[in-house]
């Protein structure tokens, strides 16, 4: 997910950031709000800290990556392998 300013103005400019979501806290403390806890990704897609991140819902963005959203299948591979 990308975080920034539409999350929270903590998160405005440079200081926005990508984070692999690993859990989404029960408790909404306050409405339209969320605790979010992840792994903040580098350029490259790696995670390099986790996070525990208190945000708006509605500010969330999700960005796809080329790897299956859980639970769809991934897409035929167009490599056939030839047995012989």
């Amino acid at each position: 997910m990308l975080i920034g300013a539409a999350c929270s103005v903590q998160f405005t400019g440079d200081r926005a950031l990508m984070l692999r979501v690993v859990s989404v806290g029960e408790v909404d403390p306050y409405h339209d709000w969320i605790w979010l806890t992840g792994y903040v990704l580098d350029a490259k897609g790696l995670a390099t800290s986790k996070r525990e991140l208190y945000v708006m819902k509605a500010g969330v963005c999700i960005q796809r990556r080329t790897a299956p959203v859980c639970g769809q299948p991934r897409p035929p591979d167009s490599r056939k392998t030839v047995v012989r």
